[in-house]
C-alpha cells in the first residue's frame, strides 16, 4: 500500500525546508511528505493525488501565500480530500494571525493552528502533528495491518454494526469482512465455521467466537466482567463523563472503586465526532479519544473496570448497598454513584426501527459515517450534537439534510454553530465533497427499505405535504432519554424519569439531616451527569458532578459506621 501523504505550503524558502526536513526526519518512514511554495502549486499536487487515488491525512499552510491566503487554501482543500486534518501554521507571537485563524476556524476551514517549529526537534510541534495523524486515522477505522480483532458478518446487520461501533469507541483494533466476501468466505473457511448464526470474531490469541455477547467478548480481550467479592467504598454504574470523573477522583483519593459499564465507556459523548468546547482542548476532542483517556487516566488510579454485564437492581443489605448484575453477580459498596447518563429518543416509526443499525442510527459514530460515503443522508435534531454530526458526515456523504422541527436553529444550537451551518460561504465550500441543508419545519413520518434504509417520507409540519425522497442513512439526534428504569421505586424521579438529587428530593427524603447535593432519595445513593434532575447536559457539567459526587462521598462516609465486610 502507498504511504498516505503529508502537504505542507509555505512560501518562504527557509521556512519551507526547515517543515519538510522536520516531517520526514520523524515521519518518512510511514508517510510521502510533499511540499510547496503557492497555493496554486498545492492545489496542482492535490489535484494529482486524488486522480492517483493516494491518502492525504494532513494539510499545513502558512497564512500568507502569493494570490491566496492560507485558510481559503484549506477551505478548498475539501473539494480534494474531505477527510484530510488541515492545519494553519503561523510564526510564534504573530498575533496577526488571530483575526483570520478565528474566522476560518469558525467557517470550519481548518481543524487547528500550531507555530512554525523553532528547533530540532520540535516536540510541541510534533504532539500537534501526532495528534491529528492518529484522529485521522481513527476516522478511516484505524489501521488495516496489525488488527487485534477480525469480524465476520452480514452486511447490513444491526448485530455487526453494535459490534464495529464498540470496538472502534473501545480502541481496539480490527478489521471487518462481509460474510459474503471472498475475503469473509477465506476466512469463515479457515476459522472451520461454516453457516454461523450470526457474526463471528476471531481474536489475534487464537480465539474465535460465534455470535457473541458483549460480555464474551470482554472476558476474550480480557477485560473484567464481574466486581471482585470485596466491599467497595464506592460502586459507580455509568461510564460517561460523570461517571469517568466519579472514578478518577475516587481512586485518586485512596477510595476503593469499581466502574460498571454496560456497553461502551464515553457514554453518549463518546458518540460525539467533536466537542469543540471542553476545557484544554482549543482544536476541539473526539468524544471516542476523550474517553480513552478518561478510561485510561481512572485505570492507572486502580478503578476496578468491569464491562457489558449491565447493573439490574439496587437494594441494601443491613449497612451496605448491593448492585445486582444481569449475570447474578453483585458488588457491593459503603456507596453508589449512578451515572448511567441518557439515551436520544426513539423516533417511533415501527418500519424505521426494524432498520435501526442499518440505515438507521441513534447517534453519528466514525463508523456510520464511511458506510454512507458518497450517498444522501438526513440527520434529525436541531442541537449541538446533530449539528456537529451533520458536519461529520459531510466530509463522507454525498448529501447531508438536517431536520429541524422548529422554525430556526436559534433555540437549541450554540451561536458558534450557527454560523458554521448557516453561513454561506461554508455551504459553497463543501459543495464538491459533501452537501449540508437545513430543512425547517420538517419530520420524518416514514420510510423503508429491503433490509437497509433506501427511502425516507418527510412530513411538513405547516402544511401536512408529505415528500418521499432516497435515503441511505438517518441520524437521529433528539432529546434525552435517561436509563433509570432499572432503579428502585425508592429512588425518586421527576415525571420523565430523571432521579431527583439534594434539595430537590423534598419530603421524600427519609432522614433528619440534610441531604447532600447530588444525594438520592436513598441515603449514600448519588446522582451525576445527564441522568440527574436539573443537570446541564454538557460534558464539562458532566464531569464537574463526577468530581463534586466524591467530595461529598468522602463527607458522608465520615458520618456513616464503619461496613462490615463479610459474606
Amino acid at each position: 500500500m502507498a504511504k498516505p501523504v503529508l502537504v505542507v505550503v509555505d512560501d518562504e524558502d527557509t521556512s519551507l525546508q526547515t517543515l519538510a526536513r522536520e516531517l520526514q526526519s520523524r515521519y518518512g518512514a510511514h508517510y510521502q511528505v510533499v511540499s510547496g511554495s503557492s497555493a496554486e502549486v498545492a492545489l496542482a499536487r492535490l489535484a494529482e493525488l486524488k486522480a492517483a487515488g493516494a491518502d492525504v491525512p494532513l494539510v499545513l499552510a502558512d497564512q500568507r501565500l502569493p494570490g491566496m491566503s492560507g485558510t481559503e487554501l484549506l477551505a478548498r482543500v475539501r473539494q480534494f480530500f474531505p477527510t484530510a486534518r488541515r492545519g494553519l501554521l503561523i510564526t510564534w507571537g504573530d498575533m496577526a494571525a488571530s483575526a483570520p485563524l478565528l474566522e476560518a476556524a469558525a467557517l470550519g476551514w481548518l481543524e487547528f493552528y500550531l507555530a512554525k517549529p523553532t528547533g530540532s526537534p520540535d516536540e510541541h510541534f510534533h504532539r500537534v502533528i501526532t495528534g491529528s495523524l492518529e484522529e485521522w486515522w481513527r476516522e478511516q477505522g484505524g489501521l488495516s495491518e496489525g488488527v487485534t480483532v477480525t469480524v465476520i458478518g452480514d452486511e447490513p446487520s444491526a448485530r455487526v454494526h453494535e459490534l464495529r461501533d464498540l470496538l472502534a469507541r473501545g480502541s481496539v483494533p480490527f478489521g471487518f469482512y462481509p460474510s459474503d466476501s471472498p475475503e469473509g468466505q477465506a476466512a469463515l473457511r479457515r476459522l472451520d465455521v461454516s453457516e454461523p448464526a450470526g457474526p463471528v470474531l476471531s481474536l489475534d490469541t487464537g480465539v474465535v467466537l460465534v455470535n457473541p455477547a458483549n460480555a464474551e467478548i470482554a472476558e476474550a480481550l480480557g477485560l473484567d466482567v464481574r466486581p471482585a467479592g470485596q466491599v467497595y467504598d464506592v460502586v459507580i454504574v455509568g461510564a460517561g463523563p460523570a461517571g469517568l470523573a466519579a472514578a478518577v477522583y475516587a481512586a485518586s483519593e485512596g477510595l476503593s472503586t469499581a466502574l460498571l459499564e454496560r456497553e461502551a465507556f464515553g457514554g453518549q459523548a463518546g458518540t460525539s465526532s467533536r466537542i469543540r468546547n471542553y476545557l484544554g482542548f482549543p482544536d476541539g476532542v473526539s468524544g471516542a479519544e476523550l474517553a480513552q483517556r478518561a478510561y485510561q487516566q481512572a485505570w492507572v488510579f486502580g478503578t476496578h473496570l468491569v464491562y457489558g454485564n449491565p447493573a439490574t437492581s439496587l437494594g441494601r443489605d443491613q449497612d451496605l448497598l448491593v448492585v445486582g448484575l444481569e449475570d447474578g453477580s453483585r458488588a457491593r459498596a459503603r456507596t453508589v454513584v449512578i451515572a448511567t447518563g441518557v439515551s436520544y429518543r426513539r423516533l417511533g416509526i415501527p418500519d424505521l426501527e426494524a432498520l435501526a443499525g442499518a440505515g438507521v442510527f441513534y447517534g453519528a459514530g466514525t463508523i456510520e459515517a464511511q458506510a454512507v460515503a458518497g450517498k444522501p443522508v438526513f440527520v434529525v435534531g436541531g442541537g449541538n450534537s446533530a449539528g456537529q454530526a451533520a458536519l461529520h458526515l459531510s466530509k463522507y456523504a454525498q448529501q447531508v439534510t438536517i431536520l429541524v422541527r422548529s422554525q430556526s436553529l436559534a433555540a437549541s444550537v450554540s451561536d458558534y454553530l450557527i454560523r458554521q451551518i448557516q453561513s454561506d460561504y461554508l455551504i459553497r465550500q463543501i459543495q464538491a465533497a459533501a452537501n449540508v441543508d437545513v430543512r425547517y419545519r420538517c419530520e420524518v413520518a416514514g420510510g423503508g427499505g429491503s433490509g437497509h434504509l433506501e427511502q425516507l417520507l418527510l412530513r411538513d409540519r405547516d402544511t401536512g405535504h408529505t415528500e418521499l425522497v432516497p435515503a441511505a442513512g438517518l441520524f437521529i439526534l433528539i432529546g434525552a432519554q435517561p436509563f433509570t428504569g432499572w432503579l428502585p421505586e425508592a429512588i425518586k424521579r421527576d415525571p420523565w424519569g430523571f432521579v431527583l438529587t439534594g434539595p430537590d428530593t423534598g419530603q421524600d427524603w427519609p432522614l433528619l439531616r440534610a441531604p447532600f447535593l447530588l444525594e438520592t432519595t436513598i441515603p449514600g445513593v448519588f446522582a451525576v451527569g445527564d441522568v440527574r434532575h436539573g443537570s446541564m447536559k454538557r460534558v464539562a457539567a458532566a464531569v464537574g458532578d463526577g468530581s463534586t459526587a466524591i467530595r461529598l462521598i468522602h463527607d458522608y462516609l465520615a458520618l456513616a459506621p464503619p461496613a462490615r465486610d463479610g459474606p
